[in-house]
């Protein structure tokens, strides 16, 4: 099959998945005004693969049989194969202004990474390393795009999963000859609405004992299997805007979060990647060494995010002329900064990228590190800046549909900017609304907190994963130097160099 139209990823959806909002069952998600907008912003990033004059940046060739499948699917073997993927990805999100995350690209570089050490998965069986490249092969040559869920529902946080009283966690709860059987909840399946398969994979650690077994898995199946249904959060789409001009980012890029709920679901052998091994659900990343390419995606999203919210800024205050005001300029300074240190981080993970056990060529994994820990942080001050930025204006600004409205005179009249005409300035402010102010933006905002993992544990976490002994032994060093001098002993004073992986 190889790479999608639009047309056919729209027709692909029609499958009588379960997709409950508002009280309501939604089969086909194309027609519903909750789902459908972003379900057409998928259908154009798809069909950005077939123009000619990007095919060959959005594509290669499948090894299998040769025809055009997603670059987001390719297993980077050197460091301009890293570019070429961070290319594509950046396409797609700069035509989504950073702001569509979970575009297929997040999940098919998720897969890549799992498949491209496939043998991890087979230490206690080989059919699951089996199952998990064939998996990859499949979604790479038929362009599946995937949501994935890993966490489960928070219910008792105090306690394991397998010692609490509400026993509602998904877990296998039968097997048989043709599959596992899966009951239960998991969240956050982010994007389910308009993917075709979902990933359901190991997140938080695992006991390794028998009563934790049930609860050690990782699978996919499709989003109409019997049994799958998928409770969603409402929409943050406006109810009654005057115009899709009002809000221009929510109103065709709500990607959806919802609750996965497993009635018995049964999945197939040959889809199951991980059972029954807590071993393995805890060391996924570690063994499989995924999480540097994983990063490399989001960080390129966070990349086309913050010049995004930037170039907002930079046409507010042209439009108002507050640019020349020194704290006006200190204020766009910081985005100007949050946007350079991302491309740095982003760059020096492929200038120090280095070949992994299995050969593929891995990002530097600590720049990525810095940029997954900081740009939370920094996506909640762009939006605040923004907000001070537009000040009184954002809440001010009236619907677009008030151009044409009885009122129409008034608000070229009054709406007017020093150099815009009222109709770009209420263009451009509901726009910076929509992205620093509606409920849209405290979704991003939220999602920035936590799509990468609780951002206490990963502080934790690269904390103990960072090499901290050459910068502990350059404090020896300097000590004992000092002591040396002090006796007489003449030893040179200063820091012993720390050189980088790549020195």
């Amino acid at each position: 099959m190889g790479i999608r139209t639009g047309k056919e990823y729209i027709e692909s959806l029609r499958d009588g998945r379960q997709m409950w909002i508002d009280g309501e069952l939604v089969t086909d998600v194309t027609k519903d005004r909750r789902f459908a907008a972003a379900a057409y912003t998928m259908a154009e990033l798809y069909d950005m693969q077939h123009d000619a004059k990007r095919i060959d940046a959005m594509t290669y060739k499948s090894p299998l049989n040769g025809e055009r499948v997603g670059m987001s699917f390719i297993q980077p073997k050197t460091v301009d194969d890293l570019v070429r993927r961070r290319g594509m990805v950046k396409t797609w999100m700069d035509a989504t202004c950073g702001m569509f995350g979970r575009s297929p690209d997040f999940m098919n570089i998720t897969l890549t990474g799992f498949a491209s050490a496939s043998d991890a998965f087979g230490q206690k069986d080989k059919k699951y390393s089996e199952n998990i490249w064939k998996y990859y092969e499949y979604c790479r040559d038929n362009d599946i795009a995937m949501t994935h869920t890993l966490i489960n529902p928070q219910v008792d946080r105090s306690k394991p999963v397998e010692k609490q009283d509400k026993d509602l966690a998904a877990k296998v709860v039968k097997e048989t000859d043709a599959g596992i059987v899966v009951n239960g909840a998991r969240m956050v399946a982010t994007l389910c609405a308009y993917s075709h398969d979902l990933l359901v994979m190991p997140s938080t650690y695992l006991s390794n004992n028998d009563e934790a077994k049930p609860y050690a898995f990782g699978f996919a199946v499709p989003v109409n299997a019997p049994g799958l249904r998928f409770i969603c959060r409402p929409s943050v789409i406006h109810e009654n805007p005057g115009s899709s001009m009002d809000f221009p980012l929510s109103s065709r890029l709500d990607e959806t979060d919802a609750m996965v709920i497993f009635d018995n679901v049964l999945i197939p052998w040959e889809r199951v990647f991980i059972h029954r091994d807590a071993e393995m659900c805890n060391g996924l990343y570690n063994r499989t060494g995924a999480m540097p390419q994983i990063m490399h995606q989001f960080s390129t999203k966070n990349l086309a995010k913050a010049e995004f919210m930037m170039a907002v800024a930079f046409a507010m205050v042209r439009s108002t002329k507050v640019d020349a005001h020194l704290h006006v300029q200190g204020l766009l300074a910081e985005l100007i900064q949050y946007t350079e240190f991302v491309r740095a981080c982003l760059r020096a993970s492929e200038v120090d990228a280095a070949p992994n056990a299995q050969g593929f060529m891995t990002p530097a994994a600590m720049p990525l590190w810095t940029i997954r820990m900081m740009f939370p942080k920094m996506f909640i001050r762009m939006c605040e800046i923004i907000q001070i930025l537009g000040a009184g204006g954002l809440v001010a600004v009236p619907s677009f549909s008030e151009l044409s409205g009885p009122v129409s005179k008034d608000v070229e009249t009054y709406f007017q900017a020093a150099n815009a005409d009222s109709r770009y300035r209420i263009k451009l402010f509901r726009l910076a609304f929509d992205a620093a102010v509606s409920s849209f933006s405290g979704r991003q905002q939220l999602y920035e907190r936590y799509y990468s993992g609780d951002p206490v544990r990963l502080s934790g976490t690269l904390y103990e994963i960072y090499d901290k002994e050459p910068y502990v032994d350059r404090i020896t060093d300097l000590l004992d130097g000092l002591e040396a001098r002090q006796t007489g002993d003449g030893a040179p004073l200063g820091f012993r160099p720390v050189l980088s992986a790549a020195e």
